[in-house]
């Protein structure tokens, strides 16, 4: 097993007007990896960044616990995607970049399930409040991947370390 280490970026997560959610979780994914990549200049470095998308609307890490209540009950109520961007950079300078998407329909919460919920934390740390679990009660549907929505997605990042890092012989 590889070994690796967790490094803190730096990088404000911030939007940019008119960006597209697509675009930010893509630059942004850049922008922390790039950081990153210049204090580990001989480390393959791998970054994402997850945002959500409901009603047309960027959905970011909450200010507070009433924040993230109104956030979970609008995911609740409504389909929305979580964006993941990523970012891989090989030593070298060779970069990736992609972003996956994920539909997510949640199952409908009692305002108490919600006020608890929201009450974690945890929860104010994460792009739409919610964190997806395994086998997560809370998600009635989902079109994509799950690795997405738990903010890396492994799919992605398999194809993009395949594209820096090809293997010899095609096999």
């Amino acid at each position: 097993m590889p070994e690796f280490d967790v490094v803190e970026s730096g990088v404000a997560e911030e939007l940019l007007e008119g960006e597209s959610a697509r675009a930010a979780a893509v630059r942004l994914a850049a922008a922390k990896g790039r950081a990153v990549a210049a204090r580990r200049p001989d480390a393959v470095v791998i970054a994402a960044d997850t945002l959500v998308v409901c009603l047309g609307a960027v959905i970011g890490k909450p200010r507070d616990r009433a924040d993230a209540a109104r956030m979970l009950q609008m995911l609740v109520d409504n389909p929305h995607h979580v964006l993941t961007g990523l970012f891989v950079q090989a030593p070298d300078g060779r970069e990736e970049t992609c972003c996956a998407s994920t539909r997510v329909v949640m199952r409908k919460m009692s305002p108490k399930e919600i006020a608890d919920y929201a009450s974690d934390p945890a929860a104010l740390d994460r792009a739409g409040v919610y964190a997806l679990q395994a086998d997560d009660p809370n998600v009635r549907q989902m079109r994509g991947s799950p690795s997405c929505v738990m903010g890396l997605p492994v799919e992605e990042l398999r194809r993009a370390l395949l594209r820096l890092y090809p293997r010899e012989g095609g096999g």
